[in-house]
């Protein structure tokens, strides 16, 4: 029910991803007529394959996240992740507010043994491949074993999501020197040098793109703000592309040459192929997808959350937490 289109997207993104993947199941959580103002012919056409729940509450888009705990017990957000927690579900995903998808999250389902505070996480476009990142905005500050903590669990996703066999590990820093940083910084640097995880050392905003490192490690208030800050800039690029190709006929016969070129990088960076964000760290999987998302991009967020819970990634970051604190 949440996020900026509700069911309009939701559900038809449900019916494709099952579609796509035949040993998918989907709870459709929410308000029954508005979810079967969407539904088509999905009920019949899947069979068992997809369920209503009902839920008679929304949490909106702005509501603060302890006035959705108290207060929406029965909302869709807070029903869905009932049913991780009792094992009806292997997963949730929603597009809803997400400080209260956070708080639900973690009020409902605990997080893994050893692990202080989820993290978000998600990968983004480098130049041979993906880089993760963490946090993106659950934690706006965050201690050295915080820092440590997210660097775990950034690893296992990058290994089990990604198939990176020892990934490279870095803390987000304003310089690559060990002498750069404040006191937390320099504290989670010691404890990942003295761990079993493949810390590669400090690294600039720059290296997230490079391919250099695999996880990129850093609190959530700077990570969310590269992360805005990426999503501006390609925002922006793309506008000036348009304006500059359609500025005079000779340029619109220029774009029109250069289109495959055009078209190949359009698919390559378009957001909506990486869109679904895991709050990592709790004991269940719970997926964010963004709030504007549409139809493709909420269906790779279903995909997402496919793939962790067919990895069982919570298992994998509590098995790793304890291995390297042997």
């Amino acid at each position: 029910m949440g996020g900026d289109h509700g069911p309009v997207v939701t559900v038809p993104a449900s019916l494709d991803a099952l579609a796509l993947e035949q040993d998918l199941r989907i709870v459709l959580v929410g308000k029954i007529d508005a979810i079967n103002a969407h539904l088509r012919d999905g009920s019949s056409r899947f069979g068992d394959r997809i369920t209503l729940r009902e839920a008679s509450q929304v949490v909106t888009m702005d509501e603060k996240p302890q006035d959705a705990l108290r207060k929406k017990k029965d909302s869709s957000m807070r029903v869905a992740i009932d049913l991780v927690k009792a094992g009806e579900a292997d997963a949730c995903v929603s597009a809803g507010n997400t400080g209260a998808l956070m708080a639900t999250g973690r009020f409902v389902l605990k997080t893994v043994e050893g692990i202080d505070r989820p993290a978000i996480i998600s990968r983004i476009r480098s130049r041979h491949g993906h880089t993760q990142m963490l946090d993106l905005g659950a934690n706006s500050e965050c201690t050295a074993e915080h820092l440590f903590q997210f660097a775990v669990m950034g690893s296992v996703v990058a290994s089990d999501m990604h198939g990176i066999a020892n990934p490279r590990v870095g803390i987000l820093n304003i310089g690559e020197e060990e002498t750069k940083g404040d006191s937390v910084v320099q504290e989670a640097a010691r404890l990942l040098g003295a761990s079993k995880l493949n810390y590669i050392g400090f690294v600039e905003g720059n290296d997230i793109f490079s391919g250099e490192v695999d996880v990129v490690v850093t609190d959530g208030f700077t990570g969310n703000v590269a992360l805005k800050s990426m999503e501006g800039l390609v925002n922006m690029l793309v506008g000036a592309l348009k304006t500059e190709y359609t500025r005079n006929p000779l340029r619109y016969l220029g774009a029109l040459a250069s289109w495959p070129v055009i078209r190949a990088l359009r698919r390559e960076f378009d957001p909506r192929n990486y869109n679904g964000a895991s709050m990592v760290g709790l004991t269940g999987v719970v997926i964010k997808s963004h709030g504007s998302a549409d139809v493709v991009s909420f269906g790779n967020a279903i995909r997402v959350a496919l793939i962790e819970a067919q990895k069982g990634v919570p298992t994998q970051i509590s098995d790793l937490l304890k291995a390297q604190l042997q």
